[in-house]
């Protein structure tokens, strides 16, 4: 394999792997065969294992995800495809209402191991119904796992933990990060849902990130260095199981928190960690909690009014350094 690897590439790579190991692994969904996905993210699967364990579907999330639920009870671990996680909500009846509780309510007999792969996020001017982050719709559902990778290595390493879970997992890829680059990781590369990863070390302040906001918040860490603010990164990697122990370890070193996250203030996640911190470390804090997140508002078209809305290193930068001040 070559020396780096792009995170749309680490995709099919991901997905490969899975399906070398295990037979019963299967692809669905709209124009991720012949065509390699909309977004190039389904490459060379269909010409390494043919038409009957990579599949085209219809135009329609229900069918995508009402198939890939009947295959996963029948033994079967389908790896499904939203073409943009906007479109989830098309589907939403089998994503909040049957598959995560299936489980449950047969006591355990039946479980549903299936994977729905979703495009996620904003800032390439793709206008209000395709440029959402929806961790946070997802995030209320209780039965689901969340992950959403920040470097090709994780999506590998996410999606094998992913697609091997006997759990249902969305797993948010973000659109913006596609093209961005990182080491391959080895064979066997499994990265355990639930672990989030501290991607840079400071002492005065941790900074928790998801998926996009992960090199945004390691871009603003290193300008604040030049100001002598030594920030502490963490990527929470998954939503659910929460990583909130490697959080509060990393604050009883700096002692303040700022979550920067890409979905809406209202009802995002970042309330969730800030929530369990208040919780379980409100004596490790010397000043407020602080998060950085998108506006409540649709999310423009226009460029300019885009990075208005979403979070940015100025506004990460911004924030540190008041949260530094306190």
């Amino acid at each position: 394999m070559a020396d780096v690897i792009t995170y749309r590439d680490a995709v099919a790579e991901g997905i490969a792997r899975e399906m070398r190991r295990d037979a019963s692994v299967v692809c669905l969904g709209e124009d991720i065969a012949a065509a390699g996905g909309v977004f190039k993210t389904t490459t060379g699967l269909l010409e390494e294992f043919g038409p009957e364990r990579v599949c085209d579907t219809p135009i329609s999330e229900q069918a995508i995800v009402g198939a890939a639920m009947g295959a996963a009870l029948t033994g079967m671990r389908p790896v499904a495809e939203i073409m943009f996680s906007d479109f989830l909500a098309c589907c939403w009846d089998y994503l909040a209402n049957e598959i995560p509780k299936i489980r449950y309510m047969t006591g355990g007999q039946v479980t549903v191991p299936l994977v729905v792969r979703t495009a996620n996020g904003g800032g390439l001017g793709f206008g209000a119904q395709h440029s959402q982050a929806t961790e946070n719709w997802a995030l209320t559902v209780p039965g689901l796992k969340i992950a959403a990778p920040a470097t090709p290595a994780d999506v590998i390493g996410m999606l094998a933990a992913a697609i091997r879970s006997d759990d249902p997992v969305v797993f948010f890829e973000h659109k913006g990060l596609f093209a961005t680059k990182g080491p391959p990781p080895p064979v066997d590369h499994v990265v355990e849902l639930g672990r989030a990863a501290v991607v840079r070390e400071g002492g005065d302040i941790t900074l928790v990130a998801l998926a996009s906001m992960v090199p945004l918040a390691l871009k603003a860490a290193g300008v604040l260095a030049g100001e002598g603010i030594e920030v502490e990164v963490v990527d929470l990697r998954c939503l659910v199981p929460l990583d909130t122990a490697t959080v509060l370890a990393s604050l009883r070193k700096t002692s303040r928190l700022l979550t920067v996250e890409e979905n809406p203030y209202q009802g995002g996640w970042g309330a969730t960690v800030v929530s369990v911190v208040a919780d379980e470390g409100f004596g490790l804090l010397d000043a407020p909690v602080r998060r950085v997140a998108g506006e409540c508002v649709p999310l423009p078209f226009a460029d300019a009014l885009e990075q208005q809305v979403i979070p940015t290193v100025d506004k990460v930068v911004t924030e540190v350094r008041r949260l530094a001040a306190y």
